[in-house]
């Protein structure tokens, strides 16, 4: 994953982009990156995968001064890209995830395109982006020609001389709004970045459109396509609670999904409610209003130095930070029947190893799970929301139940199916819990409140978003 982030002012915008970035940090914990244009390019990528991105990059917004700038925080690849292209010298960042990459990379190699920036043992992506877009007409066309190349998705932001270029992916699968403040106007991923920073939003822009800030304002270059497949998972977990999308705000959203989870739990009896910090606290909160159970803290993060345990790129550092961020209350613990509320069950074995046996070993009378997403099926295609199909608990339980695996899982689809009440069975004896029960995606589309046409529900359907 990865936040971006840009502001255009009339003064200096180093301040704002500084702090504006660093919202992003729940988004990505390897690399950050800013870059900064006065009388030329300045830019500064730094990894920031053992320390917070404003200690690695306080001494670089002390020295560097400049009207405009673009910065990311990303789980992947160095950005910035800075690129002297035959439409002038620009820098990029970018978000999503292009799945025809190496198809792409190899077109490009054919026509005598070079690429000189490598990550991880291939081409870094934001280069790749920068140099299809370099095949086009102009900017904008190039940005157009691009989004019709990849499989995938793709929000970026281009700074030069004229301003910044701002394009949210053509089907609108990660968010870009953009907020204004007296003579300074910025670009965001998470509108959490604007409520401290004094912006007030002035547009989301739309899938597929195109503006261009610059210090006389906002110039729309491209109008957004109509069509919506926003990722469902940003309000169920990836974004920030404070943040909005399509003007739906995310914790309200976690509250609703709670809701919806105590309403079709009337037969279960609890002393307390807890969520699995930080992201189940919401999904927790909701169920205990609609339920009426007292809302707990049995665990507890040691917040310093621990960041999600979902972002960094290895499962031995996933796991490690999961196993020691969440510290167990033994005296709310011993002898309750708690209900466990999270955002999801993706591989189960952070739950089980590392939040569920310290319930057990505190003395937890039942532990009931109840995840506020549906069970993840298949692999994200468009922005590494979900890990490996391998990987994914659906399927273990899968192979287990049926001896192999297979690639027709319909049966397992529909929550009132009898393949379905098998896999969470399976999940359920797996994890070691009293009960599992998750989200169905109706009450997920509910809690949302957008029309089930204009969210992306891949990893829970495996339905590719309609296109036009």
């Amino acid at each position: 994953m990865s936040g971006i982030f840009g502001v255009v002012s009339k003064n200096d915008c180093t301040r704002d982009l500084f702090y504006g970035i660093d919202y992003h940090t729940h988004l990505g914990t390897e690399y950050g990156g800013i870059a900064v244009l006065d009388k030329e390019f300045k830019r500064y990528i730094h990894n920031i995968s053992q320390s917070q991105f404003k200690s690695k990059f306080y001494d670089d917004y002390k020295n560097v001064k400049g009207a405009k700038g673009i910065a990311v925080i990303t789980d992947s690849e160095e950005q910035p890209i800075y690129l002297n292209s035959r439409f002038g010298p620009f820098c990029i960042v970018t978000a999503g995830l292009v799945e025809n990459k190496k198809e792409l990379v190899e077109s490009l190699l054919k026509k005598g395109v070079s690429f000189s920036e490598i990550s991880k043992d291939c081409v870094n992506t934001s280069e790749l982006i920068a140099k299809l877009i370099n095949q086009g007409d102009s900017l904008i066309d190039g940005i157009e020609k691009m989004f019709a190349l990849i499989d995938g998705s793709c929000s970026l932001l281009i700074l030069n001389k004229e301003g910044i270029y701002a394009a949210r992916d053509r089907l609108g699968y990660t968010p870009l709004v953009i907020g204004r403040r007296e003579n300074t106007l910025a670009v965001t991923a998470e509108t959490c970045a604007f409520a401290n920073l004094d912006f007030e939003i002035i547009k989301y822009l739309h899938p597929g459109e195109i503006v261009l800030l610059n210090e006389e304002g906002m110039v729309d270059k491209r109008a957004g396509n109509g069509i919506n497949q926003i990722c469902a998972f940003l309000w169920i977990y990836t974004g920030f609670p404070a943040s909005s999308y399509e003007g739906i705000n995310a914790e309200v959203v976690r509250e609703r999904c709670g809701r919806c989870l105590a309403k079709r739990d009337k037969d279960i009896e609890a002393d307390l409610v807890s969520g699995v910090p930080d992201s189940g606290i919401a999904h927790a909160i909701g169920y205990a209003m609609e339920s009426k159970k007292p809302y707990r803290r049995p665990l507890v993060k040691y917040t310093p130095g621990y960041g999600r345990s979902y972002t960094p790129p290895t499962q031995e550092i996933r796991d490690r930070i999961a196993r020691m961020k969440l510290i167990a209350i033994k005296e709310i613990i011993h002898g309750n029947r708690i209900v466990v509320c999270d955002d999801s069950i993706v591989r189960g074995t952070q739950l089980k190893n590392f939040t569920v046996q310290k319930f057990w070993d505190c003395g937890a009378k039942e532990v009931h799970v109840r995840p506020a997403c549906p069970p993840l099926m298949f692999s994200c295609r468009f922005c590494l929301s979900t890990r490996s199909l391998d990987e994914l608990a659906t399927r273990k339980a899968i192979r287990s139940i049926e001896g192999r695996d297979i690639d027709d899982v319909s049966e397992y689809l529909d929550h009132n199916s009898a393949k379905y009440k098998q896999m969470v069975s399976w999940i359920a004896r797996d994890l070691e819990v009293t009960t599992l029960r998750f989200q169905t995606i109706d009450d997920m589309v509910e809690a949302v409140g957008l029309p089930r046409e204009k969210l992306c529900l891949y990893c829970w359907t495996g339905e590719y978003p309609k296109q036009k």
